[in-house]
């Protein structure tokens, strides 16, 4: 069988079809799955027949992979995997996976083991057309700005009130880690440019934290239109790709007490590089043992 590839919204997001995931792929079928990333950001593939070795091993198609985490410990008996578990957290922010540290994975995939009767979905928003929506003054505001991302938390936020969730949140925050990034990344590959901020960006270089807020929820606010977003209902032994690169991402939670577990393997990426070509720099603490530096882009 070849690849065939059926969008599933004009801006974002791909149904993927004709790949045997259990089987190694060849050259063509890789650069095929490559150019289908690069243009729809988010590829799907329904009853993907995977493990979780299996999906370390279709994760490494795209390169070497990150561990699970930083803080947080790999699922018992991996070393890569991350379990997305709503028992220990539910991450409804919009983000992009660990960007609080100098190169954030290129690539995330997430499979589905146990989804809900209802709810559950995870949405994913395009940035570089969250970007190209802006007016031009706004473009260029954006092209020369940095902004430091971090791992720690709004404290004002409410705390959760589960124990476990608790526990979830103190190990998140456990080492903490800052990194400064452009707020318009330029992809390595396509050469799109894209906002690249989300829920762990925390304030802009240069500007008071009030008028960081403020310019952060008016950037965002392009990036969470409505046409720009993916709504991925979840069914069980699904694999999700999307390009940590250019996008972001939110888990609804609006399952109430229903169980919801996805396995989250990622890929390592290079450093972000902005408009005028300076890369990210990490400013607090050390991810090495998360994840090796892409130097050239995969």
């Amino acid at each position: 069988m070849s690849l065939s590839i059926r969008k599933l919204t004009g801006r974002i997001g791909a149904v993927a079809e004709g790949v045997d995931l259990t089987a190694p792929p060849d050259d063509s079928t890789l650069t095929a799955l490559r150019a289908a990333l690069n243009e729809h950001k988010a590829l799907v593939f329904d009853r993907a027949g995977l493990d979780d070795v299996g999906q370390e091993r279709v994760a490494r198609w795209f390169g070497e992979l990150t561990t699970a985490h930083p803080n947080v410990p790999a699922l018992d008996g991996t070393t890569n995997v991350l379990a997305v578990d709503s028992e220990t957290s539910k991450a409804n922010e919009w983000h992009t996976d660990v960007t609080f540290v100098v190169n954030p994975p290129q690539v995330t995939t997430l499979r589905s083991l146990v989804t809900t009767p209802y709810g559950g979905e995870t949405l994913i928003a395009n940035a570089a057309a969250a970007y190209r929506d802006l007016p031009a003054p706004l473009r260029a505001l954006a092209d020369s700005l940095r902004v430091v991302h971090s791992n720690q938390y709004d404290y004002a936020r409410p705390a959760p009130a589960d124990s476990r969730r608790q526990e979830y949140d103190r190990v998140f925050v456990s080492t903490p880690y800052e990194a400064e990034h452009p707020v318009v990344r330029v992809h390595p590959l396509t050469g799109e440019r894209g906002l690249f901020i989300g829920g762990f960006a925390k304030r802009i270089v240069g500007l008071s934290n009030s008028d960081s807020a403020d310019l952060l929820r008016i950037l965002q606010s392009y990036v969470t239109r409505p046409e720009n977003i993916l709504r991925w209902t979840w069914s069980p032994g699904q694999l999700l790709f999307f390009d940590n690169r250019i996008t972001q991402h939110y888990a609804v939670d609006n399952y109430d007490d229903h169980p919801r577990l996805l396995n989250r393997v990622t890929v390592a990426g290079d450093v972000p590089v902005g408009v005028d070509g300076r890369p990210s720099e990490q400013l607090v603490g050390d991810a090495s043992h998360y994840t090796g530096v892409l130097a050239v882009a995969a």
